[in-house]
């Protein structure tokens, strides 16, 4: 018998990349209050968030400290925008922050309400640049199959993800796709190192099928979250460095799950030694407790939009909200002097890291990978052949339900159940989240009688 907020749910909300009407049948449920890595539904069930949110509560839930900022900002200075020659200072201290933080040649920030925004805003920043640079036929941006850049029209194109291509005719024209480095899935028998260099040459074939001409940018997440949590071989982005450095072509690092701490050091492009042109954020920006994204915009790209361009004609309403910059601010500010970010790096990661390794003996994991704060499995009927559970993919929503039902978010990615929880995880509570994650393990393996 659903309650009463299910049936009023069901009524009048049209919730994201949901079945709507199947959601209707059982009623969704209903989370109502959250405190460090736990959360809470209206039934009075506890569940451990493996999936910080949608990757992005990093600093936990319940601080009063980003609630109190809130409410200081909104008291002082609610609302203002980006446009007619102002700013605000919440803005300015967080572009300060941030530029800070990011790799040494990148020090502009320019603000959006969330990634998929940022994202739009690359499409806009890169075919602008090669305008004011006289070539204008660079207009293509080369992505990677399965790769998850938003879900924008601009934002779900640049990904890789077929099923949201499916819905809208994408991608748009100016986006093309090439191979990704998920070695477990696609490797055919090349050793990881191998595998790796040949994904990345997939890029130069893709340059040299095109013209170099007419390729503007790669964007490309430093590892694949809701693609899988895919890992590239450690042969991967030196090959693609190489290409890069090869032929005149902008590179955008999507850090929406990867920025603010998930691996260790603040930014990923530090932790594979990279060097984008642009870097998307948002997320673990404010830990998801406002919504706000922006861009880091490289010395080289900045210099040639701000000499040389005039009037960048895009933007938005809620650009670099002041009350989502104060709290995003004080996010940063408190990751860094509580020692998160460092405790991350030094023990929580490759404590989990460890323990995560454990679910590989499993009957039904063919294999258990991760960096940092973010880990997945691949589900299997057969190890020896990788075969899956099933045909269709549909294992890992079993396998999730029996997670959930153990307490535990877990997150199925076709058959591949990942991982990613709030960077304030303590060791006790990842020994908690083994557990349950081997529980459900348990429970799906004997679902499918081979347990």
């Amino acid at each position: 018998m659903q309650n009463e907020l299910q049936q009023k749910n069901n009524a009048h909300h049209f919730q994201p990349f949901s079945d709507n009407k199947a959601l209707a049948e059982k009623g969704p449920r209903i989370i109502t209050n959250a405190q460090g890595v736990y959360m809470y539904d209206s039934e009075g069930n506890k569940f451990l968030d493996g999936m910080a949110g949608l990757w992005c509560v990093n600093i936990g839930y319940g601080r009063k400290e980003l609630a109190e900022v809130a409410k200081e900002q909104m008291n002082e200075l609610p609302y203002y925008n980006l446009f007619f020659q102002t700013t605000t200072q919440p803005a300015t201290k967080l572009a300060t922050k941030i530029a800070e933080l990011a790799p040494a040649h990148m020090n502009k920030v320019f603000f959006v309400g969330s990634g998929s925004e940022a994202n739009d805003t690359n499409f806009r920043m890169v075919r602008r640049y090669w305008d004011l640079k006289g070539k204008p036929t660079k207009k293509t941006i080369i992505s990677r199959k399965n790769a998850y850049h938003g879900s924008t029209v601009a934002g779900a194109s640049l990904g890789g993800m077929g099923y949201m291509h499916e819905q809208g005719d994408l991608p748009i024209q100016g986006i093309e796709h090439v191979e990704q480095p998920y070695w477990f899935a696609e490797g055919n028998g090349l050793s990881k190192e191998e595998f790796g260099i040949k994904a990345a040459q997939s890029l130069e074939a893709k340059i040299l099928e095109l013209g170099e001409e007419n390729v503007g940018a790669f964007i490309a997440e430093p590892f694949q979250g809701a693609g899988g949590v895919i890992t590239p071989p450690d042969s991967y982005w030196p090959e693609i460095k190489r290409i890069l450095a090869k032929y005149d072509i902008l590179f955008i690092l999507d850090e929406v799950i990867s920025g603010f701490g998930r691996t260790g050091e603040w930014f990923a492009s530090t932790y594979f030694d990279l060097k984008p042109d642009l870097i998307t954020i948002a997320k673990g920006l404010s830990s998801g407790y406002q919504p706000i994204g922006g861009v880091i915009v490289s010395d080289k790209v900045a210099d040639v939009l701000i000499e040389e361009g005039g009037d960048f004609n895009h933007g938005f309403t809620y650009s670099g909200h002041p009350v989502a910059a104060a709290v995003a601010l004080k996010n940063i500010e408190l990751l860094d002097s509580e020692g998160i970010v460092s405790n991350v790096k030094a023990s929580t990661s490759p404590y989990l890291q460890k323990r995560w390794q454990e679910l590989a003996e499993h009957p039904i994991v063919g294999e258990a990978r991760g960096l940092g704060m973010v880990a997945g499995i691949e589900l299997v009927k057969d190890k020896a052949t990788n075969e899956r559970l099933e045909s269709d993919g549909k294992a890992g929503g079993v396998c999730r339900d029996f997670s959930i039902a153990n307490g535990l978010v877990m997150r199925p990615c076709g058959d591949t159940m990942i991982i990613s929880p709030p960077l304030v995880i303590t060791k006790a509570e990842i020994d908690e989240l083994i557990e349950k994650a081997k529980k459900a393990l348990d429970e799906t393996a004997k679902h499918y009688g081979i347990m």
